[in-house]
């Protein structure tokens, strides 16, 4: 069993002993301290809370709704929702913030609580220390029996998220319309299966083949979108002859593309196809995270703006944004954050510009993914001991590289002209994270290598 609590939010696996796993004790204890941060914070008594189609999902979304309501907070069920869904809907409602149930791209057995604030943003660094206290002294006061909460269902924000894009100046329905595209789906199993469809035909694509879009939380492969993942999908979207596949995860905030050869456009492309379409029709400033690919430096450059890279997180990269007044930001996972729509992960929205570019571009998604450059990212990670200093070892490799530019907002990234390194420490594992990415799968691994050889000489003159 394992519980992971952490400053956006708690997550674990269903079952074991409380404190050990996500029980029911534990979902009460940190929706108790969230609730109460949220009120105090707000001086709002309403929160929005959504839910993925995991098998656990019931289960904790009663336990949560019914621990809001002894807190005297109204909750606003979206029931099965998608997390940008709930974070378009928290400033709507005027709440004092909003709970996901979801663990994203975790397997079935995993579930989570996803803070948001009266915003509908992840909660801070600090703001989520303040919920942990909060839970860890049990600082917390239940309303009388006449001062309950009530809970109202709500299922109108499907279509008010889908109106709120298709209300968007760069969504181009009567392009997507025309093209007359033939896609493929696969929401795997969870609340993908209602929204994306939904979105697709109000798109006017007539064409839409299914793959697990039946929400009832089993997942039928892997849900993190990765290519491995995806290969049911591929072999579809060539057997339907479709214009391309795409694929989500769990909770509908990542976003990934097949093309119509069967090929994978690449998670690392989804931000930089949707930011080259924004920046053709928009001009101003890009964001990323440290680990994600140059790609989108190179068509932010292009088109004359300007690119900033931000601490791997949302919240780092929507801060980020908001300093230097991004158009378009996110992540190389297949995460797309829009900021005229919200600042927030949202493969729907992702879903509705990337569609608006293909059809004007005209041509097919594998011609579209070859006019940008061609980047090979490699992930490895070096295994130390406990009681290692890692933050240590992490400047004697700076200080081996610091005639090159580099920078350490979080960990340490290193560039070599078109190329680069990310090395990063776990928060959870003692371990250190080596991102590297060249113009090929070669020179990638190549400087990973370089740079795990460097470490080892260090730990060694330090033995």
């Amino acid at each position: 069993m394992t519980l992971i609590k952490s400053i956006s939010g708690i997550r674990g696996t269903i079952g074991g002993a409380a404190g050990e796993g996500l029980t029911p004790l534990d979902i009460v204890k940190f929706t108790s301290a969230y609730g109460t941060w949220a009120v105090k914070m707000t001086g709002r008594k309403k929160i929005v809370v959504g839910r993925d189609a995991r098998v656990s999902g019931v289960m904790v979304n009663n336990l949560v709704t019914g621990t809001l309501q002894g807190l005297g907070i109204t909750v606003i069920d979206l029931g099965l929702s998608t997390t940008p869904t709930v974070e378009v809907a928290v400033p709507n409602e005027q709440a004092a913030g909003g709970i996901i149930l979801t663990a994203s791209h975790n397997p079935k057995q995993w579930n989570a609580l996803k803070l948001l604030n009266h915003d509908g943003e992840f909660i801070s660094d600090a703001e989520g220390k303040q919920v942990l206290e909060i839970a860890e002294s049990s600082d917390f006061k239940y309303a009388d029996v006449n001062d309950l909460g009530q809970v109202i269902v709500d299922d109108s924000y499907l279509q008010k998220h889908i109106d709120m894009i298709l209300a968007l100046p760069l969504v181009d329905r009567n392009a997507i319309a025309k093209a007359n595209f033939s896609v493929v789906i696969d929401c795997v199993n969870s609340t993908g299966g209602i929204f994306v469809p939904a979105l697709l035909e109000a798109l006017g694509v007539k064409t839409i083949h299914k793959l697990f879009c039946e929400p009832n939380g089993n997942f039928p492969h892997n849900p993190e979108p990765l290519p491995e993942n995806l290969i049911a999908l591929s072999q579809e979207v060539v057997k339907t002859r479709a214009s391309l596949g795409i694929a989500v995860d769990p909770d509908v905030d990542r976003l990934a593309f097949v093309c119509e050869d069967g090929g994978m456009f690449g998670e690392e492309y989804t931000l930089v196809a949707v930011s080259d379409y924004v920046l053709k029709n928009k001009k101003g400033n890009t964001v990323s995270n440290l680990s994600s690919t140059r790609a989108l430096r190179d068509v932010t450059e292009k088109a004359g703006s300007e690119y900033h890279a931000a601490a791997v997180g949302e919240v780092n990269v929507v801060n980020k944004m908001k300093e230097v007044d991004a158009v378009i930001g996110g992540e190389g996972n297949g995460g797309v954050i829009y900021p005229d729509l919200h600042y927030g992960r949202d493969a729907l929205v992702g879903i509705a510009l990337f569609l608006s570019h293909l059809a004007r571009y005209g041509k097919s998604i594998s011609s579209l993914r070859s006019s940008y450059p061609g980047y090979f990212i490699s992930k490895n990670k070096i295994t130390l001991t406990p009681d290692m200093d890692i933050d240590g070892l992490l400047r004697k490799v700076e200080k081996k590289y610091n005639k090159q530019p580099h920078t350490t907002i979080d960990g340490l990234k290193i560039e070599f002209d078109k190329e680069w390194v990310h090395l990063r420490r776990s928060n959870t594992e003692p371990i250190i994270r080596i991102y590297s990415e060249g113009n090929s799968e070669t020179i990638a691994d190549n400087l990973a290598n370089k740079i795990i050889t460097d470490i080892k000489e260090i730990l060694n003159l330090q033995d």
